[in-house]
């Protein structure tokens, strides 16, 4: 569980730590009402949204960030070459880590949410279970992160076809 909230492994571990101490500290609450699991799954998900909120890691994200393969794989979106980029496993994990990249730019509930239902396929009853979340507001908070997601790749690109079109211009003059 806490893998789906932070990338280094270290982040990940620290979590996990802090996790089974608090379900070890708090067994006895445990009523049995529900699953182990689940209440298990709650205890991880609270506390790596609690670590995520202290650490307030909502940064901007720019073009600028970009690696050299993140820049061309931009570069293809934009010429329409999409098609070639799902053929090659290395373009695919450029497109996958521009993926998380836009996530990052997410509040850690957002986030939580995408990453449930859309990259892990949990139905919206089962991340409402996990969150504590009622169902109404689990497909709201995927509409609306869906929609910031779409928006904040749509800047990104625009961003990037106007680099380009002053670049290519800037060397039409030089001509």
């Amino acid at each position: 569980m806490a893998g789906r909230f932070f990338r280094q492994r270290s982040l990940v571990e620290e979590a996990a730590q802090e996790v089974f101490l608090k379900a070890f500290t708090q067994l006895g609450s445990y009523e049995g009402r529900g699953s182990m699991e689940g209440w298990l799954t709650r205890i991880a998900t609270n506390t790596c949204l609690n670590t995520l909120r202290a650490a307030k890691r909502r940064t901007e994200f720019t073009v600028s960030d970009l690696t050299e393969d993140e820049n061309n794989w931009l570069d293809e979106k934009l010429s329409d070459v999409s098609s070639e980029l799902h053929r090659s496993a290395e373009r695919q994990f450029v497109a996958a880590d521009l993926a998380d990249r836009l996530l990052e730019t997410l509040s850690p509930e957002d986030r939580l949410t995408l990453t449930l239902i859309d990259g892990e396929d949990a139905s919206v009853k089962e991340v409402a279970e996990m969150t504590g979340w009622s169902e109404s507001k689990v497909k709201v908070r995927a509409f609306r992160a869906r929609k910031r997601v779409r928006e904040a790749m749509e800047k990104l690109l625009s961003r990037r076809g106007a680099k380009l079109q002053v670049a290519s211009g800037s060397e039409s003059a030089g001509e």
